[in-house]
């Protein structure tokens, strides 16, 4: 592999896990209760349990796209939100989280090999990497917020320092 490829390779992975940037975007959600993660702040648009199946189900779109399928978009942007600012309990709370995990997983598993990356139509393998861990981190960053705006920050591995 050469040095530019190595280079994006290592830019996406970065990326994707928040290296560099902000604390890890795996452990945003470590350590807050279910219950906490429904509640919706004072004027905040969403939860921290919307913000995580948003961040999910966006995931699981490139991941499809990545993997050759064709996946649709929503008509419109509610359509990649939950209604319910709350999940239904502490089994659905977690199962997304592990849903989030195993998407971001499976994501750096595609960006590690930039040269098997697909191109179809407008869409690019590697557009379609960025895109989501762009994405990632902007609701990453709301989550943060949202988080200390409960007072449930940091997480139990800690906020970044240095």
């Amino acid at each position: 592999m050469s040095d530019e490829r190595r280079a994006i390779n290592e830019a996406l992975q970065h990326a994707l896990s928040g290296q560099g940037s902000h604390v890890a975007t795996a452990t945003v959600f470590d350590g807050l209760d279910w219950k906490a993660a429904g509640v919706r702040p004072r004027n905040a648009p969403h939860s921290v349990y919307q913000l995580l199946w948003h961040m999910a189900y966006w995931q699981e779109w490139g991941l499809k796209w990545l993997d050759g399928k064709r996946p649709t978009v929503p008509k419109h942007a509610s359509g990649s939100w939950p209604d319910d600012p709350a999940p239904p309990g502490r089994q659905a709370w977690t199962s997304e989280v592990r849903r989030f995990r195993a998407g971001l997983k499976r994501l750096e598993k595609h960006a590690g090999d930039v040269d098997r990356l697909p191109s179809r139509g407008k869409l690019t393998g590697l557009g379609v990497v960025q895109s989501i861990a762009s994405h990632n981190s902007y609701h990453a960053g709301e989550v943060v917020l949202l988080r200390q705006m409960l007072g449930a920050w940091p997480p139990p591995s800690g906020g970044v320092t240095w």
